[in-house]
């Protein structure tokens, strides 16, 4: 599968991680010593939605003291807040992290890789090239309005509940229950798993 960026030091996604970070998680990085479990969701409705999807996977690999451990099914999804037919459907899928990265700095990541992409923020449930968001970090609860752990909406959300559950059936969502659970009490309408697709465990 043709990559949308060209990997080693010209990769994009590579350079906005700041020189600190790189330098904190060198020495962690070959066997992540103490690393903390991160939920991250992904998703894209521009373009060539899996190839960035998997894009998107990689570039989380490549991050200095992240390891990508497991990657759900891919589902499709409708559009949220916007009329049916305006915009193309969602591909979304879940990433399984262990990471010695601080939150802080795994947030800083996502959005690297977001630009990477050419994400354009212009409006609220505009059409995207890509979402990378932080679903939940270890036990983490905070209300930090930067970034809100576990994700404020993750709860009722089913294209990020059922790809979780895929990947990891037993896992729970801090302060709200199992996924299980929660997943078991939103509709699943509009959110279909595409059996054909798949997204690789970077090697």
């Amino acid at each position: 599968m043709t990559r949308p960026f060209t990997r080693g030091h010209s990769d994009p996604t590579v350079q906005p991680v700041p020189a600190s970070v790189v330098e904190q998680v060198d020495a962690a990085d070959i066997t992540l010593s103490n690393p903390k479990r991160a939920v991250v969701s992904i998703g894209a409705n521009l373009g060539n939605r899996l190839e960035t999807l998997q894009g998107a996977v990689d570039a989380l690999e490549d991050t200095p003291g992240v390891r990508v451990k497991a990657v759900s099914p891919v589902y499709e999804t409708e559009p949220w807040g916007v009329a049916p037919g305006s915009q193309p459907s969602y591909f979304n899928a879940v990433v399984v992290l262990k990471t010695t990265l601080p939150p802080s700095s795994l947030l800083e990541r996502a959005h690297a890789v977001e630009e990477a992409f050419h994400r354009v923020r212009d409006e609220r449930w505009g059409p995207r090239t890509l979402d990378v968001d932080i679903v939940a970090y270890a036990d983490v609860v905070s209300d930090d309005p930067r970034l809100t752990l576990p994700h404020p909406r993750a709860h009722e959300r089913a294209f990020v509940l059922a790809p979780w559950y895929d990947v990891d059936p037993q896992a729970q969502l801090p302060g709200r229950g199992t996924v299980a659970d929660l997943l078991s009490a939103v509709t699943r309408g509009g959110v279909a798993p595409r059996r054909d697709l798949e997204l690789r465990l970077p090697e």
